[in-house]
Parts: structure tokens; C-alpha cells; sequence
């Protein structure tokens, strides 16, 4: 066993900072690379990339990532976990063996976790007697069937540790937990139980506090004017011990900021009942954390205790929900607020008029109640505005309804107030909805998948 590993993370989301997980690699000695590609509508993102192509469905900027690393995975011993797979991990599996082949990396172990994705044992399932009820509204899943476009399930940390068990050198996985890509390594280099569920708990937390990235190390924090330096902001790196204990850290030289206040703010992320944070692999009590300044962006965490997982894996489904479209318009000086009202009245108006119908029609502007819907904000004298944009969307189940509208907006420009400007990029037109279905799944109803190649 270790007296420690250092879990560093490189990514906080698909689409954040390409260079900052080979930076985690190449500036410090870490252990592990964890990367966080996978958001609730990132899976039916990837769904429709792979309907369209069936090589698609993953993270392909993943594949760039590790060819930048190969040589530490090869001879230096870091291991790479992440959920980059999306909806088809064997395909990111294909083109990694691939390079690896061109660029004569032999020996290689690569692990594909998948099991995840339901979506075709969808009416077994439903038969079974597995209803996926909606967990906001109740309703069974079987009134959605038809317009599903991805349906996954969040396994733990436990397929990930076997890849590991079995030798893997990189783990791809589909929808897995955020927090499982850490914990994983943490059980299998220290040789924790699965039934110890405050050491567990612990993993979980370590993983909740840098799966985000750069948001823990300075990056969106409130007190952003105490960050000195966020154009190289350093990515958190999590130095764990084996009974629990961790610190969070970034390398020496980097940019950002690792305090008390980043941890608490990040521990704060995405939380219910802070004392019930529910994952598949535990219950973590984050009310029994404590944390302490142990060093110059060094934040020491322990004490943490759990209890045992429920006996249901969450289910992320996704599906079409009509349609939306969106424009704006910009109007300025004098009665910039009076404009811009008007201009919405009028474009309901016409839409009234020509008989079009939507679920939603909304109307904000942007400056004065885009980000604060409080009707305070747009009262009192506002005829000294210099400007606002006027950003109209709408909602509905006909395309032909939306795109109709969408011919409405140029118009205003000689046909509106005056002082208009801002419009461009031709009409604006019709995009699909997608919806968001969490619903549970009992564990004994699917089981994840672990298999190894070789290059």
C-alpha cells in the first residue's frame, strides 16, 4: 500500500482549458489524471453526434489529451480515469489503440466501463416492471418513450477499480459519477473496503471538491479580486492518505489560489441535504467535514463519516421537447427601457395576430432583468438608460410555428421604435428542446461492464 497518491483533475467539463490536463501531467509528479467530460445534456449531445456518425459519441478531444501524455503513461506510470467514453467508449477506445499503434506504444492496457447506457433494453426494462418515474413529477417514463434520445445509468466507483485491479492504464467510461473518477483510485491503491462507507464517503468528497477543476483553485469564486494570477490558473490536485485524510492542492508555480474559502465555496456545489449526498457508492455526511489551512495553497480535509449506499442507481434520461428559438435587439438612447418593452409587445402582438402558437413566449432585457427576474428591477426612472437589449425566445411544439416568428424580428427594425441595432446573422431559426428525465433504477436491474485491450 501507498502512504499517498496525488489524483490531479483536468478537466471541469467538456469544452474547458484543452491544455490544462497535459499541464497536470507534465508540471509535477501526480499519480492520477481524472477528467470530467460528462454533464446531464452532454450525454443526448453526444447521442445525436452518434446517430449521425456511429464512430462519434464521446469526448474527441480526449483522444488529443492523451496523445500529448503518452510517454508519462508509458514510462513515468500515470494513470488516466475518465468518463470521456460519453455514449460510446469503445469507439474512443478504438481511435486511442489506433495512435498508439502509429506512434509504436506497445503494451499499453486500456479499460472500457460501459453497461451505463439503457436506452435499447429500454422496453425489457419497462416490462420488467421498471416504471423510471420522473423523479420531479411521477410520471413512468413509458409517456416519453418515443421522443427518448439517451437514457443512462450513473454507476460508482466499483467497475473502475476492477479495470484497475486487472492492470488498466487508462479507464474510459461512460456515465459514471463525477466524484466515482476519483474514489476509484483511492479504494484500489489503499485497499479500502467497499463496506466502509466513511472512508468511502471521504473518496466521494475529495472527488465532489475537484471535479469541477479550476473552480476549487480560483476559478469562479466569489472573492475573484483575491486571485492574483487567473490566466495560468492551476488545476486542484487532491493528495490523499490511506485512512482518509486529504489535502487539496495545485502545483507549486501555477496560477489561481487553494484556500479554505475556494474548498467551502466548491463544497457548497450541487448540494441538497448536506448531510444525505447520495451516489452509488455512499452516503457522504458533509457535515461532518473539517478543514484547515495546512500551507501555502494547502487545504487539509478529514474527519469525514457516511453511511451505506441506497439501493438504486440514478438514471439520466434525456428526450425531445418541441422547439425554441431565440434573437435580440439592441436599443439605445433616449427611452432605451420604453423601446425595447414596446418592441416585445409588439412582436407578441403579430405573433397573436398570425395565429401562431407556443407553450412559452418570454421577453428580458439584458442589463436591467436578464440575470435578476425581480419586476422591482425595471420600475422607477430608467428613461437615462443608454442602452438595452431586447432578447425575445420562445417555446412550442410546431417548428413551422417558431420559424414563422422567426420572420417577425427583422422586420421590427423599420417597422418598430427607433434607435434599433444589433441585428445580424439573418433569421433566426427553430432548435430542438432537450429535456432533462432523472429517474432510479433498482442495482439488481443492469450491471456494469469492465474489459481490457491491449495495444
Amino acid at each position: 500500500m501507498k502512504n499517498s497518491i496525488k489524483i490531479a483533475s483536468g478537466q471541469g467539463f467538456w469544452g474547458d482549458l484543452p491544455n490544462a490536463p497535459i499541464k497536470q501531467v507534465k508540471n509535477g509528479k501526480i499519480d492520477y489524471l481524472v477528467m470530467d467530460y460528462l454533464a446531464e445534456v452532454t450525454m443526448s449531445i453526444m447521442q445525436k453526434q452518434r446517430m449521425k456518425n456511429s464512430e462519434y459519441g464521446y469526448a474527441r478531444d480526449f483522444v488529443g489529451v492523451v496523445e500529448e501524455v503518452f510517454d508519462e503513461v508509458s514510462n513515468s506510470g500515470v494513470k488516466i480515469v475518465s468518463n470521456a467514453g460519453g455514449v460510446n467508449p469503445r469507439a474512443c477506445k478504438d481511435m486511442l489503440l489506433q495512435i498508439a499503434a502509429e506512434k509504436g506504444y506497445k503494451g499499453l492496457k486500456i479499460a472500457v466501463v460501459d453497461g451505463d447506457d439503457i436506452l435499447p433494453d429500454l422496453d425489457r426494462l419497462i416490462d420488467d416492471g421498471h416504471e423510471l418515474k420522473n423523479m420531479e413529477t411521477g410520471e413512468p417514463i413509458h409517456t416519453v418513450k418515443d421522443e427518448l434520445l439517451s437514457a443512462n445509468i450513473y454507476f460508482g466507483c466499483k467497475p473502475i477499480v476492477k479495470a484497475l485491479e486487472e492492470g488498466a492504464d487508462i479507464v474510459i467510461t461512460g456515465r459514471v459519477t463525477d466524484t466515482g473518477l476519483t474514489l476509484a483510485p483511492m479504494v484500489y491503491e489503499f485497499g479500502w473496503s467497499f463496506d466502509d462507507f466513511d472512508k468511502m464517503s471521504a473518496g466521494t468528497i475529495a472527488g465532489h471538491i475537484i471535479e469541477c477543476g479550476g473552480q476549487v483553485s480560483g476559478g469562479n469564486f466569489t472573492d475573484w479580486e483575491e486571485i492574483e494570477d487567473f490566466t495560468e490558473l492551476g488545476f486542484p490536485i487532491i493528495d490523499a492518505h490511506p485512512d482518509g485524510t486529504f489535502h487539496v492542492t495545485k502545483h507549486e508555480g501555477t496560477g489561481g489560489l487553494v484556500s479554505e474559502k475556494t474548498v467551502k465555496e466548491q463544497l457548497m456545489y450541487e448540494i441538497g441535504d448536506p448531510s444525505s449526498y447520495i451516489t452509488p457508492d455512499c452516503i457522504a455526511d458533509f457535515t461532518s467535514i473539517k478543514l484547515e489551512q495546512d500551507g501555502k495553497d494547502r487545504v487539509k480535509v478529514y474527519g469525514i463519516t457516511g453511511k451505506e449506499d441506497t439501493p438504486t442507481y440514478k438514471v439520466s434520461a434525456s428526450y425531445n421537447d418541441g422547439f425554441k428559438l431565440s434573437s435580440t435587439l439592441v436599443y439605445c438612447w433616449p427611452d432605451a427601457v420604453k423601446k425595447a418593452q414596446k418592441a416585445g409587445e409588439i412582436l407578441k402582438n403579430r405573433a397573436d395576430n398570425l395565429g401562431l402558437e407556443f407553450a412559452d413566449f418570454n421577453t428580458e432585457l439584458v442589463g436591467l432583468n436578464a440575470c435578476n427576474e425581480d419586476p422591482d428591477m425595471l420600475e422607477g426612472d430608467l428613461s437615462e438608460v443608454n442602452e438595452v437589449q431586447l432578447r425575445v425566445s420562445v417555446h412550442g411544439y410546431s417548428r413551422d410555428d417558431l420559424n414563422r416568428f422567426g420572420k417577425e424580428i427583422a422586420p421590427l427594425i423599420l417597422t418598430g421604435p427607433s434607435g434599433v441595432t444589433g441585428f445580424a446573422g439573418g433569421r433566426p431559426k427553430a432548435s430542438s428542446v432537450v429535456a432533462y428525465w432523472p429517474a432510479l433504477l433498482d442495482k439488481k436491474a443492469a450491471d456494469p461492464v469492465v474489459e481490457i485491450f491491449e495495444s
